[in-house]
C-alpha cells in the first residue's frame, strides 16, 4: 500500500492534482475538507462543531481529523494507495499519522508540496468560492486567517518531512498539466 501526502496552502491545487492521480493510478483521495463538508451538510454533531471553526478560518482539532483519517483507512483495506489532501496540517497530526501507519506496518512514501504565493492563494480561494459556491471561501478576513494559519501551523511540516527525506516541492503556479507531469516524476 502506498501513502502520499499532497501538501500546500489552501488553493494550491491539491484537490485538482489528486483527481488526476486517482484517475490515472486508482489511488483513494482522502480530503479532510471534503470529509468535513460532508459532515456539515448532513448536520452531524461533528459537522456543527466543524462549521463554527471553519467559518472563523480555524483548524478542526487534531483528534477529530485523525479519527476521520483512521476510519477512511480502515474502511478501505483493498485500495492501491491513499492520497491525503489537507492532512496532516500540524506536527501532532503528522506524528499521529506516522504512529497509525507504523501500527499497520506501513509508512508515508512521499510528501508532494505544491508551492504558490500568498497572492495566488487569495486569488484561487476567491475563484473557488465563485465556482464551487463555497461560502467559507468568500470572506477576506477568513482568507487572511487561513493563510496565517497555514504559515504558522502547517508550514513547520516541511522541516518534519525534510528530516525524514520525504519532502518534495513542486512549483504550483503553472498549468495543471505541467504540475501533474512533475508529480508523476516523483511517483
Amino acid at each position: 500500500m502506498k501513502y502520499f501526502i499532497l501538501f500546500g496552502p489552501p488553493g494550491a491545487g491539491k484537490g485538482t492534482q489528486a483527481n488526476l492521480l486517482v484517475e490515472k493510478h486508482n489511488y483513494m483521495h482522502v480530503s479532510t475538507g471534503d470529509l468535513l463538508r460532508k459532515e456539515m451538510s448532513e448536520g452531524t454533531e461533528l459537522g456543527k462543531k466543524a462549521q463554527v471553526l471553519i467559518d472563523a478560518g480555524q483548524l478542526v482539532p487534531d483528534d477529530v481529523v485523525v479519527g476521520m483519517i483512521r476510519k477512511a483507512i480502515a474502511d478501505n483495506p483493498h485500495v492501491k494507495g491513499f492520497l491525503f489532501d489537507g492532512f496532516p496540517r500540524t506536527i501532532a497530526q503528522a506524528d499521529a499519522l506516522d504512529d497509525m501507519l507504523a501500527g499497520l506496518g506501513q509508512k508515508v512514501d512521499s510528501v508532494i508540496s505544491l508551492v504558490i504565493s500568498d497572492d495566488t492563494i487569495r486569488e484561487r480561494i476567491l475563484h473557488r468560492a465563485r465556482v464551487e459556491n463555497r461560502k467559507d471561501d468568500t470572506d477576506e478576513e477568513i482568507i487572511r486567517t487561513r493563510i496565517r494559519t497555514y504559515h504558522d501551523k502547517t508550514e513547520p511540516l516541511k522541516e518534519f518531512y525534510k528530516k525524514q527525506g520525504k519532502y518534495n516541492e513542486i512549483a504550483g503556479e503553472r498549468e495543471i498539466e505541467d504540475v501533474f507531469k512533475d508529480i508523476e516524476k516523483l511517483l
